[in-house]
C-alpha cells in the first residue's frame, strides 16, 4: 500500500469552514475549547472529571443492550472499564444508514478506535473507550434508506413514519434479496451476506439491527455501540428536558453564536427552535411548540398546559426526543466523553454550542475532524498509470482535465490564442481611426470586434471538440476513473459503500485503515493499492 496525504485546501470538495477548522483558524478559536493536539488531552481529562457522569447507569444500559448481541471479550472489557472514574470515551455518531451507507460511516469508526488506542498508550493512568452512537431517533428516512453498490442503488421501501430506529425490520426482506443478488458467490461474499442477513432479521426494531451489524464488524476492535434512546437515559435527562421545554434557553445561545460566526465570515448551520425537542409516538416524531402557555404537538391533537407538560416529562421522558440543537447536550450529559469525532458539517453544528454547554454546566469536548479517505484499488491504480495521470491531476475539474489532455497529446494546433490577440490588435487600430471621425462608428467597430472574437472562440471550441473525438476512447477512460474516484464530482467516501472493498480485502480492509488513519493528522488520506 502507498499512502499519500493531500491538504484539504487542495481538494475543492472540502468547504472553506471545514478547511478553516482543520487548520484551527484564528477566527474560529472563540467557538471551540481545545486545540486539536495530543498534548491537549491532559486538560480534557481533568476538565471532564468534574462532570457528574452516572457511570453505573451507563454500564447498566449497555449491559441490557448487549444481552441481545454477540459480545466480544474486547467490547465486554471496555464496558466494564466504564465503571471507573478513570475511564473516558471518544465518541463518533451517525444515523443508522442501511448496511452502513456511505464509506465515511466506516472511516468515522476507525478514526475513533485509532484515537482511543493512541490515548491509551499516551495516558496509561486513564482508560479510553471508543464509542459509536447510532441516531435511531432521527426521522430522515430518505437519508438512511439506501446505498450505492456496484453501480446500483439499493433502496429500502416501507410505509412507516416517525423515528427510523423504531421501524420494523420485516420490510427489509426485499432489499436483502437485492443485496444477495448483487454480492456474488465468492466465499467472502457469502460469509458477509450471512452476517448482514442475521443482523437485520433477528431483531424486530431497525435500530437494534443496525447496532448488531456494526457490532459484528468492529467488536474485535473493542468498539462499543450505543443507542441513546433508552428510557433510563431520558429519565436522567429530565431536569434538562424541563428547563429546555419550559424556559427555552438554547435558541438564544445558538443564534448568538451564529451571529458571531457570520461576523467572522462563516454561515450558521443549525436552525434553533424555541423548543428543541420532538414528541415521540408510534409512527410519529413531531415538533413541540408553545403558544400563550399551551404546549402543542404539531400534526396531532395533543395539547398540554404548563403543569400537564411537566407531568408528562416526568412520567414519560422517553417520549421527548432531542433535535440537533439538544443532541450534543444529551450525549455529553450521559457520557464521560473527551472528544467528538465528526465530519465538517457535523463540527459546524458543534461550533455553535459552546455557550450552551456553559449554561448547562457541561464540559465542551474537543472537536476533531474525522479522517477523510480516498481509496484507489489495484484496478484504479493501473488505469492511472496507463493514462499517465497522477493523483493530483484528478483534483482538476473534469472538463479542464480533458482539455489539458487533448492539448498535450494532439499533433495539431487547436489554440487560437495568437489569432485572437492579433484580431484584438487590429480592431484596436480600427476603433482608434473610427473614433477620430465619428464616435458612433467607434461603437460600431467595438461591437464588430466583440462579434469577431466570439466567432473565433466558437471556432476554437469546435476545433477542441473535433480533436476530442479523435481521443474519445482515452477521454472516456479518464472520465470513468474520475467518476469512480470522485462520483458526481463529490467525494468517494460520501457515495460508495464499504462492501466492494471488503469483498476484495476482507478484514484487512479495516486493519489497513486502522494502520494509516489518525484523526489528529491533517489531510485527505489516499490509500493506493499498487
Amino acid at each position: 500500500m502507498e499512502i499519500q496525504r493531500i491538504p484539504f485546501e487542495e481538494v475543492s470538495q472540502f468547504s472553506s469552514r471545514d478547511i478553516a477548522y482543520v487548520n484551527q483558524d484564528e477566527n474560529l478559536k472563540p467557538f471551540f475549547k481545545y486545540t486539536v493536539h495530543k498534548n491537549s488531552f491532559q486538560q480534557v481529562f481533568e476538565d471532564k472529571t468534574k462532570d457528574a457522569t452516572d457511570r453505573a447507569l451507563l454500564v447498566d444500559v449497555l449491559k441490557e443492550q448487549y444481552q441481545n448481541l454477540s459480545l466480544s471479550d474486547q467490547t465486554n472489557a471496555n464496558i466494564e472499564l466504564l465503571k471507573s472514574d478513570k475511564t473516558f470515551t471518544i465518541i463518533t455518531a451517525h444515523q443508522p444508514s442501511l448496511f452502513t451507507g456511505p464509506l465515511y460511516y466506516i472511516y468515522k469508526i476507525i478514526s475513533t478506535i485509532k484515537l482511543a488506542e493512541e490515548l491509551n498508550a499516551a495516558h496509561p493512568e486513564y482508560k479510553v473507550v471508543p464509542i459509536f452512537i447510532t441516531g435511531g431517533e432521527d426521522h430522515d428516512f430518505e437519508e438512511i434508506n439506501h446505498l450505492h453498490l456496484f453501480n446500483k442503488t439499493l433502496t429500502w421501501e416501507n410505509d412507516e413514519h416517525g423515528a427510523v430506529g423504531a421501524m420494523s425490520t420485516t420490510s427489509l426482506k426485499t432489499v436483502l434479496h437485492e443485496l444477495d443478488e448483487v454480492l456474488g458467490q465468492s466465499d467472502t461474499a457469502r460469509a458477509l451476506f450471512s452476517r448482514i442477513e442475521r443482523s437485520y432479521t433477528k431483531h424486530h426494531r431497525y435500530a437494534m439491527a443496525a447496532i448488531d451489524f456494526t457490532n459484528e464488524l468492529f467488536k474485535k476492535l473493542g468498539l462499543v455501540v450505543l443507542d441513546m434512546s433508552h428510557p433510563k437515559f431520558k429519565q436522567r435527562f429530565i431536569p434538562i428536558i424541563e428547563k429546555e421545554v419550559l424556559e427555552q434557553p438554547s435558541k438564544a445561545f445558538v443564534e448568538k453564536a451564529q451571529a458571531e460566526l457570520e461576523a467572522a465570515g462563516f454561515s450558521g448551520q443549525a436552525y434553533p427552535r424555541e423548543i428543541n425537542f420532538f414528541y415521540l409516538q408510534d409512527q410519529a416524531r413531531e415538533r413541540i411548540v408553545e403558544t400563550d402557555g399551551i404546549y402543542e404537538v404539531l400534526n396531532t391533537n395533543l395539547k398540554f398546559s404548563k403543569e400537564e407538560m411537566i407531568a408528562e416529562i416526568n412520567a414519560h421522558p422517553e417520549r421527548f426526543s432531542p433535535n440537533v440543537i439538544m443532541r450534543p447536550i444529551f450525549q455529553e450529559f450521559i457520557m464521560p466523553n473527551l472528544a467528538y469525532i465528526g465530519g465538517g458539517g457535523e463540527l459546524a453544528y458543534w461550533l455553535e454550542r459552546k455557550e450552551q454547554f456553559d449554561y448547562y454546566g457541561l464540559n465542551f469536548p474537543m472537536l476533531i475532524r474525522r479522517n477523510s479517505v480516498l481509496w484507489l484499488d489495484k484496478g484504479s491504480s493501473k488505469k492511472l498509470d496507463k493514462l499517465d495521470l497522477k493523483l493530483d491531476d484528478l483534483l482538476i475539474d473534469t472538463e479542464a482535465l480533458l482539455k489539458r489532455y487533448v492539448r498535450e497529446n494532439t499533433e495539431n494546433e487547436i489554440s487560437l490564442t495568437d489569432e485572437k490577440e492579433q484580431l484584438n490588435a487590429i480592431f484596436q487600430n480600427v476603433v482608434q481611426k473610427a473614433s477620430q471621425i465619428d464616435q458612433t462608428l467607434a461603437k460600431t467597430a467595438k461591437a464588430e470586434a466583440t462579434k469577431q472574437l466570439k466567432s473565433l472562440e466558437i471556432l476554437e471550441s469546435k476545433l477542441m471538440r473535433a480533436e476530442k473525438q479523435r481521443h474519445e476512447v482515452v477521454l472516456n477512460q479518464i472520465r470513468g476513473i474520475k467518476d469512480k474516484l470522485f462520483p458526481g464530482n463529490g467525494l468517494q467516501e460520501r457515495y460508495d459503500n464499504f462492501i466492494p472493498l471488503y469483498l476484495k480485502y476482507g478484514d484487512d480492509f479495516f486493519n489497513i485503515l486502522k494502520e494509516y488513519l489518525n484523526p489528529l493528522e491533517k489531510g485527505l488520506i489516499v490509500v493506493r493499492d499498487s
